[in-house]
């Protein structure tokens, strides 16, 4: 469960639906892998709870899990684990990989080549943070799924 205010300060819980974590083992399959076990979990999750993901929260989710999943493929060695929640209102996404150094998204700059996939990732979600764990770090991200994220309808 996550702990989020209500809008009248008081803490409520936002109860997840399911959640589902799995482990990539870093090879050049990974990421599409990934992506395409983020769709299978949404399609299944709509069916187990009747609820509708709306396409503009499965494409941001696709996007998510692939620019965090890209990230800790290019720089952690060894495996990385993704962790999937749905609540009523969100899409979680969670990356862990080994590599202890903090990414910070950097200032936008057209000519550079590369290295925007925490300022996309930032700019779509509603939530994002990074936590170094006793190994490496934890990426989480919230998409969601009532049209209330920072990103761009269409």
């Amino acid at each position: 469960m996550e702990s989020q205010t209500d809008g009248g300060g008081c803490t409520t819980l936002d109860e997840h639906l399911i959640r589902v974590g799995f482990a990539l083992g870093g090879d050049d399959g990974c990421i599409a892998d990934a992506r395409r076990r983020a769709i299978a979990f949404l399609e299944q999750a709509c069916e187990d709870y009747g609820l509708t993901v709306p396409a503009r929260a499965k494409h941001l989710t696709q996007l998510v899990v692939s620019e965090l999943v890209t990230n800790a493929y290019k720089y952690a060695p060894g495996p990385v684990l993704v962790e999937l929640g749905l609540t009523r209102r969100a899409v979680e996404v969670v990356v862990w990989d080994s590599d202890p150094k903090v990414p910070a998204a950097r200032t936008a700059d057209p000519g550079r080549i590369g290295g925007h996939g925490l300022e996309i990732v930032k700019a779509v979600t509603d939530a994002l943070s990074v936590h170094r764990e006793t190994v490496g770090k934890r990426i989480a991200a919230r998409i969601s799924l009532h049209g209330e994220s920072k990103a761009p309808s269409g």
